[in-house]
């Protein structure tokens, strides 16, 4: 059985990941594909179980160190049990958030160390890198004003207008750093035009068709 290809999104608050991974899964499944949806933190049972520790509670419950470690420990039952069971079955799997939401939130965003990051990243996803990367982005303002009319927010998504800046400007980075992985997508237009850039870059990048 063919290995499947595994996809993910990332980007700050309110860049409209969870609406386009959504619409993403159901165009592949219209082709006739088996899609795996899920997100980071969680995606299976133990790690949604870490997410509700990490994302409740006041902003300083957790230090970027252990928000890190904590979302490493999630990551891997998530890998375990969800994401390389379904690719070695040849399933596509999106998830919406993987490891560059680490590097950005607790790397950039809260300064836990880039070197801890990167060996966890080594020992605990391996070869299992996304086959593409699609990098979501807005302007911080727009994509704070998106989240706060959508729900309350979360410790994380609570955090100053810095803290979202040094976001933005890491995922910009990542994208940047690793062209073969990564495209940036403009998701500031409505969710019909950021679909079909999406599109695009799953035929240019993966030959998908239809």
């Amino acid at each position: 059985m063919p290995r499947g290809r595994f996809i993910t999104l990332e980007g700050g608050e309110g860049t409209g990941k969870s609406t386009q991974a959504r619409r993403l899964a159901e165009r592949l499944r219209a082709l006739g594909r088996e899609v795996v949806s899920t997100r980071e933190p969680g995606g299976s049972e133990g790690a949604e179980t870490l997410r509700g520790l990490l994302l409740q509670g006041g902003e300083e419950r957790w230090s970027a160190l252990s928000e890190t470690l904590l979302m490493y420990a999630a990551r891997r039952d998530h890998l375990e049990k969800t994401i390389r069971p379904a690719l070695a079955r040849g399933a596509w799997v999106i998830s919406d958030r993987f490891l560059d939401s680490t590097r950005a939130y607790q790397g950039a965003g809260g300064g836990a160390p880039e070197g801890l990051i990167a060996a966890l990243e080594k020992h605990v996803v391996g070869d299992d890198l996304p086959d593409l990367t699609l990098v979501l982005d807005v302007p911080v303002e727009i994509g704070l004003q998106r989240a706060g009319a959508r729900t309350a927010l979360d410790r994380i998504e609570a955090r100053d207008g810095g803290f979202h800046q040094r976001l933005r400007t890491a995922f910009l980075q990542i994208a940047a750093s690793e062209p073969l992985r990564c495209f940036l997508i403009d998701a500031e237009p409505p969710p019909d035009e950021v679909a079909a850039s999406i599109w695009s870059a799953m035929q240019a990048r993966l030959g998908v068709s239809a």
